[in-house]
């Protein structure tokens, strides 16, 4: 993780001297306040990734000494093909629509929908083909 904390250290960097010029430049502080807020949310990452790279085991990525082969194995699980995120995304967009409209008739419908469509999404493997 010590090269995601450069990169993140790198980009911290940029933004630190990104925002006074654009504050000297443009003089606006819709962007001088997003940027500043961009720079303080790449400080976090940075020390957290520095914070747990000196505590953790490394990588095979990490060492000067790894091989490709060093980080062969098992990746985790990758579910096959699932219809449950599209049901989610489409009952979200009924509830936006619904608030969006005023019609807060058709939210509701959005959430009753949406409360099957997740705890469709959540239970998949108890059920069905892939159920264990």
């Amino acid at each position: 993780m010590k090269s995601e904390a450069w990169i993140f250290a790198i980009v911290t960097i940029f933004f630190a001297l990104v925002t006074p010029a654009y504050w000297f430049i443009a003089g606006d502080w819709t962007g001088t306040s997003a940027l500043t807020m961009t720079t303080l949310l790449a400080v976090m990452v940075t020390f957290y990734l520095g914070f747990h790279a000196k505590r953790m085991d490394p990588r095979p990525e990490d060492r000067k000494d790894g091989e490709i082969a060093d980080g062969a194995g098992e990746l985790g699980f990758f579910p096959p093909y699932s219809w449950w995120p599209l049901w989610c995304g489409l009952t979200l967009s009924v509830c936006v629509f619904g608030i969006a409209a005023g019609a807060w008739w058709l939210f509701i419908i959005g959430l009753v929908l949406g409360a099957l469509a997740v705890s469709g999404w959540i239970f998949e493997y108890y059920r069905g083909v892939h159920a264990h």
